[in-house]
């Protein structure tokens, strides 16, 4: 099965063709970083328009890499959330407009689910796993009996990670997106202030993460009051070090309660070198499979993923009219 899939739900235009939820045979990616990196962060109605100006061109350069034309595809996937309504509605409509005007199924297809799935394109999925999902919106911990069988055991209170990553950033005067060089920094400091690991204790399987960015917050700012300077690589290695525990404790609690074969760590924040570095080190009794980094961020080919596996268990949209199929 060939599957052309669209990805809009934040600031990636992107369009990807996957065979049989494994071969990826192109992945067009435009990111908007440099056009947000202004602002400090994502605006919705600047990705949205960006998107609308350049998902066409996407679409084309997609089929063109993939050296193939629409009556090679067999199915249309398109995020259809979670996400910005108006980035996902432009992503919606193209690929609408692409599968009624070609004759072709259209799937929608749940963001998180990509995620989850991006692991699996250069990996087996073994069932039953526990998933680890890390981004700018979700941080969640949930356990798969089976392909889109799915328990959510454990969810964000409030900040996701990645989105903590970047308010600590922004706090620190660095650049959006703030992930990637907190993590940066992280490896070059030490983690010499003493930051609370929120809810580590409690007898769930819950995050919070509101709590630590006040705290890095309150720190920068004391210190600043005082005359004292604040050197942000230990400030990183610091904030760093404190997620990174969380994380991992939680996802060692839900092993003891869960037993399976494999645990799968997927979204932005899988990508970040100090996680995957301990995950490793510390969890040594299951198999971790981590997507590629080039598919840890948003991408199509994800999309394209999920979507081979969502249609063996629910098929596709004849009529081309999304809604029923989310996860």
């Amino acid at each position: 099965m060939i599957v052309l899939a669209v990805e809009s739900s934040c600031d990636e235009t992107s369009v990807a063709i996957v065979r049989n939820g494994k071969e990826v045979l192109s992945n067009v990616v435009l990111s908007q970083i440099d056009i947000h990196k202004a602002f400090g962060g994502v605006v919705p109605e600047i990705a949205s328009r960006n998107h609308i100006e350049y998902i066409t061109r996407v679409f084309d350069e997609a089929l063109s890499k993939a050296n193939m034309t629409p009556k090679d595809i067999d199915l249309v996937a398109v995020t259809e959330g979670p996400g910005l309504i108006g980035s996902l509605l432009v992503g919606i409509n193209a690929a609408s407009a692409f599968a009624f005007a070609n004759q072709i199924p259209l799937m929608g297809v749940n963001h998180m689910l990509g995620h989850m799935y991006a692991a699996g394109i250069d990996s087996e999925i073994k069932f039953p796993a526990l998933v680890l999902l890390v981004s700018g919106g979700h941080t969640e911990l949930i356990y798969a009996k089976d392909h889109l069988d799915f328990n959510v055991l454990g969810q964000t209170y409030d900040d996701a990670v990645g989105e903590a990553y970047d308010k600590v950033a922004r706090t620190l005067g660095l650049p959006y997106p703030g992930g990637p060089i907190i993590d940066k920094l992280a490896h070059e400091g030490k983690p010499i202030y003493d930051l609370p690991r929120p809810v580590i204790n409690q007898d769930n399987l819950d995050f919070s993460f509101s709590g630590l960015k006040s705290a890095v917050i309150n720190l920068i700012h004391n210190k600043k009051q005082r005359g004292e300077e604040v050197d942000p690589k230990d400030v990183a290695a610091s904030f760093q070090e404190s997620v990174i525990d969380v994380l991992i404790t939680k996802t060692q609690q839900a092993l003891e309660k869960y037993p399976v074969k494999q645990l799968i760590v997927g979204g932005g924040v899988s990508a970040n070198k100090g996680l995957r570095r301990r995950l490793f080190e510390e969890i040594k009794d299951v198999e971790i499979i981590i997507p590629k980094m080039m598919y840890c961020t948003d991408n199509a080919a994800m999309i394209g993923a999920a979507a081979y596996y969502q249609f063996q268990k629910k098929g596709a949209l004849p009529n081309y009219l999304l809604g029923g199929y989310s996860t």
